[in-house]
């Protein structure tokens, strides 16, 4: 294998001069009284803590008002045009709103949500489950000599304060002055609201909105006077409609869950032996694994260069003609292309370029692939000594879902704090009815005027409550990344004092996952504070140039969209670049015990002096990493789909299967734990690799091998790069010391850290070093 070793220190030298260490600073200097992570340190970035405790406090302030002053069942029950809430006090019995014409509704298109539905909303006891049109109540009373048709006004639905019954109006008159709907549909109830039901069944219905009454014919009409037809109706109801279908769809798949949620506990026991099986396995089968994927690259590429360059010679000894046209082109007919030998060609000489730039670089890398392999070996040895470090994710991840409910919970308080707005809704005489409405301003209602000349449309009203609300916003970010970083903070430190042991894993303290936990909420919750901080601020102007983007979606200014796109990608660059250069101050930090800003300038020159590893390093423990995780989750998908399949049928007379009405429901609950718990347990994995390579960077900076200087690093790591560390002879046997046994070991005279001391030339009796 190549990663046996090297013999040639000058050439392994030169190869690690990853670039020129005057531009990144020198190099680190050895210092006799580093022995790992620090343990004499002070607090670090205090004004940060002190700043991130104040706006903490704030948030706690936010939503201490939003409780007391705000009440979700607004934001959960629906309100209607004259703003009471439907199953609240006089209206308990009554707890579904009823639209009177959704076609108003479905034309102001996503303006309903900021405007409201410009139709008189009522709430009702239960929603109608037949189909009705006032066009037929109007012809049967006109056949009848103009008189009350008890019976049939008794389908009309109508406000409150009106009695259809009257005869102080007409039919029309009730329809003309929005007093009664003109119409209605069977409808179901979805989160309260009366929901047109399968959209299909409404437009089977265009025959009954109109009714033939001899010579008349009698049919609604629309704003502008057109007769709608049920094609409009169904139109209308599309997006409500399909919303009733995907609830129906999460109720079945609801009822799944529960009648295989034991199997569902017992397949996340399973996925997390596998993780665990896997990770262990790991410390063997890294270097195979990346050496057979990469000789699997390199076959595929070789086979597919052959492949083109034989289509090519195959085409050309046909001497097919050759017709390009702007047709094919434009038809993007790629059998078309297939066909041509100039196609192939350029599919040979591609793939021939590719792979010969690939294998340039695996040669002249292959060194630092094998660095990158036997780091991952030393992150598997130290897992398997810390194995507390896997369970550790547990604690930042429900630390992170404990405040995400609270703060969602004191978000939907605060969105409740507002008051009842009301905007006008005057009789129009324009054609142009939804300009109109798009343009309403707001109003104040009297008992004369509320839902009917004054509507209600939404919560809000109280100035304060954006603010808030934005300030809730970053707070969410800001916290939910202080908990990453103290979950990375704290595996760095762990791992930290497992490579800086002398000899291990007898030198590691007794619990360094709780030692790094209290070092970093003792003297560096500032610096946690910090990093936390840099990432929320770019992840809240994501956030506002995503919102911006969607304010701006029906906007023709080309150039603005333009500007958008370019900003949002820089954001996103912006953000995976301080993610990653925080990730490395937070090791700095656990381990030397800086604050954030020295740290980061001290990972990032400390990176740069070592750039070709670092690149090298972070594909190759990437791809091993997804790798893992996708095969992982690939076991458990497998083992999933054929047991609830039904097609493992060994266990079934000891496991009853259940009856599912889709089998794929808990595969696919299972594959996405699966993943999740796999990329929960591998970034611990990622973490250690990530440390010990820091931490393996200064150890090379900082020692040489020599008795004043041992390095720390592993043997594995040693034989790799072609390094050691001196020994002492012993003069009695002229033996490397310890090559007797513990007799010549016992010559030794250890440091506290257990590191052999070297004795003054001419002074020492127990012999020499080499």
């Amino acid at each position: 294998m190549p990663c046996c070793g090297g013999s040639d220190e000058n050439a392994v030298s030169s190869i690690e001069d990853d670039s020129n260490q005057k531009n990144y600073g020198e190099p680190k200097k050895f210092d006799p009284n580093f022995k790992g992570p620090m343990a004499n340190r002070s607090c670090t970035d205090i004004i940060c803590c002190f700043i991130f405790l104040v706006c903490v406090t704030g948030l706690v302030c936010c939503s201490i008002v939003g409780y007391a002053r705000g009440d979700p069942i607004k934001l959960v029950y629906p309100t209607d045009s004259f703003g009471n809430i439907c199953g609240e006090g006089d209206y308990e019995d009554k707890k579904y709103l009823l639209f009177f014409d959704l076609l108003k509704c479905a034309a102001m298109g996503a303006a309903v949500v900021t405007q409201g539905c410009p139709t008189p909303q009522i709430c009702v006891s239960s929603c109608p489950t037949t189909y009705w049109s006032y066009v037929e109540t109007v012809a049967k009373e006109v056949g009848a000599g103009n008189t009350i048709l008890s019976s049939e006004r008794s389908k009309m639905i109508c406000k409150y304060t009106v009695d259809p019954q009257s005869s102080a109006k007409t039919v029309q008159q009730y329809i003309d002055d929005e007093d009664c709907a003109a119409y209605y549909v069977k409808t179901t109830a979805v989160i309260n609201r009366c929901i047109p039901s399968i959209f299909l069944d409404i437009t089977n219905w265009a025959a009954d909105i109109t009714y033939q009454d001899g010579a008349t014919t009698y049919t609604i009409t629309d704003a502008d006077n057109s007769p709608v037809t049920g094609n409009e109706l169904s139109d209308a109801s599309y997006y409500m409609a399909l919303f009733y279908e995907v609830k129906e769809f999460v109720e079945l798949i609801y009822k799944d869950v529960l009648a295989s949620w034991w199997m569902l506990f017992a397949g996340f026991g399973i996925a997390m032996f596998v993780c665990m099986v896997w990770i262990v396995l790991m410390r063997w089968l890294a270097g195979p694994m990346v050496w057979i994927t990469i000789g699997l690259v390199f076959a595929l590429l070789l086979f597919a260069t052959y492949y083109s360059y034989d289509e090519y010679y195959t085409l050309k000894q046909l001497n097919a003609t050759e017709e390009y046209g702007l047709s094919q082109a434009f038809a993007l007919n790629f059998s078309y292309y297939l066909s041509l030998k100039k196609t192939w060609l350029a599919f040979g000489c591609t793939l021939a370029t590719v792979t010969l730039i690939l294998l340039l670089l695996f040669v002249f890398l292959v060194k630092r692939i094998c660095i990158a392999i036997e780091l991952i070996k030393e992150a598997s040895r130290a897992i398997g000594n810390m194995f507390s470090t896997l369970f550790w994710p547990i604690i930042p991840f429900f630390l992170q879902i404990i405040f995400f409910v609270y703060w969602a919970a004191s978000a939907i308080f605060v969105a409740s704090m507002g008051d009842s707005e009301f905007y006008s809704n005057t009789t129009n005489t324009t054609t142009n009815n939804i300009n109109y409405y798009l343009n309403r301003l707001p109003c104040t209602p009297d008992n004369s005027t509320v839902g009917s000349l004054c509507d209600f449309v939404k919560y809000g009203g109280d100035e304060y409550i954006i603010p808030m609300q934005l300030f809730m916003l970053f707070m969410m970010l800001w916290v939910i990344n202080f908990i990453v970083a103290l979950g990375q903070m704290t595996l760095a430190g762990a791992f930290g004092s497992y490579y800086w042991a002398w000899e291990k894993p007898k030198d590691v303290p007794a619990f360094p996952l709780a030692g790094a936990v209290y070092r970093s909420l003792r003297f560096h919750l500032g610096s946690l504070a910090f990093g936390a901080f840099i990432i929320a601020v770019v992840q809240f102007i994501r956030i506002m140039l995503e919102y911006i983007e969607y304010k701006l979606k029906d906007s023709e200014n080309r150039v603005a969209k333009i500007i958008l796109k370019i900003l949002k990608c820089c954001f996103w660059c912006l953000e995976k670049f301080l993610k990653f250069l925080n990730k490395n101050a937070y090791i700095m930090i656990a381990i030397r015990g800086k604050n954030f800003c020295f740290s980061a300038k001290d990972a990032f020159m400390l990176i740069m002096r070592n750039i070709v590893r670092v690149v090298v390093l972070d594909k190759v423990t990437d791809f091993l990493i997804f790798l893992s995780k996708a095969l992982v989750t690939g076991i458990v998908f497998v083992l999933s789909f054929f047991w609830f399949k039904g097609s493992v049928t060994y266990f079934d007379e000891y496991v009853s299967r259940p009856e599912l009405n889709y089998y794929l429901t808990p595969v696919i609950i299972l594959t996405l734990a699966t993943y999740l718990l796999a990329s929960a347990f591998f970034s611990v994995y990622s973490m250690a690799v990530d440390t010990l390579f820091l931490c393996f960077l200064e150890d090379l900076e900082m020692n040489d091998g020599s008795v004043q200087k041992p390095y720390f690093m592993s043997k594995g790591l040693m034989k790799v790069l072609g390094k050691k560390n001196d020994k002492m002879v012993d003069p009695k046997n002229s033996e490397p010391n310890g090559a007797k046994g513990k007799k010549a070991s016992a010559k030794v005279t250890p440091d506290k850290k257990g590191r052999p001391l070297p004795e003054p030339e001419g002074k020492g009796k127990k012999g020499k070093w080499s």
